[in-house]
């Protein structure tokens, strides 16, 4: 993995991370845009209940922790 965010959008995760024909997608970026824009450095998934960090706080951690992260911004 790289330390820096790769040239892609940071609220739009990897496809192999959050498929683009997720039938929950638009309820999970939602809930990621709704994070992010109260300054939130998470948010509880819809779906699954799980606590998901938003890509603005994986990037501002400067590196990839190899956890996984839906919104990783490190994965290419």
């Amino acid at each position: 993995m790289a330390d820096q965010p790769v040239p892609r959008s940071l609220p739009d995760p990897h496809p192999s991370r959050l498929a683009h024909d997720d039938p929950h997608r638009s309820e999970i970026l939602a809930a990621h845009a709704q994070a992010v824009s109260t300054g939130e450095a998470a948010y509880v998934d819809p779906v699954t209940g799980l606590f998901v960090f938003t890509a603005e706080y994986l990037a501002a951690r400067g590196a990839c922790c190899d956890s996984g992260c839906r919104h990783c911004p490190y994965l290419e």
